[in-house]
């Protein structure tokens, strides 16, 4: 008898034989999904948060264990939720290090919105400055992705001060001394009466 009491005791302390599927809470908000889950006995915790421009903030982007997954009763769902402003994210080394094409690529990638290039004069396709609100941004600098951000990029016309004209030799011809023949200075009055002396 002590046996089967410790067992069955056992039991119900560890939720033996319960499985409680874990409901769907993807882009549900953070208070809908925790009145959910404590009807079916189970808890919510925020692990982490993200940012998605076309959700709501505090919506869930992610869920741990995920939807379907059996557990016991008390068990935590941890989510990762929706942060309510931006991320403010470094602009990465492309200024005057990439082509137009690479920049957007890295650019979009990292979440960053982007205008229509401003070409200026300069090497065709490559990246010379990146604007952020009408003002001048460099690698490192903390931007909101929501920004628009406008690359400067070169429209192929070099501006003529980094031009090179070759109609004109820029070296002179320099002549050479011969260590055989005395110099000039060598031949003067004043050394010869010196060396007479």
């Amino acid at each position: 008898l002590l046996f089967v009491g410790v067992e069955y005791g056992i039991d119900i302390y560890t939720h033996h034989g319960e499985a409680i599927p874990v409901p769907n809470l993807l882009h549900k908000k953070f208070n809908d999904a925790k009145y959910i889950l404590s009807g079916l006995g189970l808890d919510i915790e925020v692990s982490d948060t993200g940012y998605v421009r076309s959700l709501p903030p505090g919506c869930i982007l992610a869920q741990n264990p995920p939807a379907g997954e059996h557990v016991k009763s008390g068990h935590i769902i941890y989510v990762t939720i929706n942060a309510s402003n931006s991320p403010m994210i470094p602009i990465p080394d492309v200024i005057d290090n990439c082509s137009l094409r690479e920049a957007m690529a890295k650019l979009t990638a990292m979440g960053f919105r982007l205008g229509q290039p401003k070409y200026i004069s300069g090497e065709q396709d490559w990246v010379y400055g990146i604007l952020a609100n009408g003002r001048q941004v460099h690698a490192g600098d903390k931007i909101s992705v929501d920004t628009s951000l406008i690359i400067e990029v070169g429209d192929g016309n070099l501006p003529t001060s980094d031009s090179i004209d070759y109609g004109q030799d820029p070296f002179q011809e320099v002549q050479g001394t011969d260590p055989n023949v005395p110099s000039t200075e060598d031949a003067s009055p004043a050394n010869q009466n010196n060396s007479g002396n």
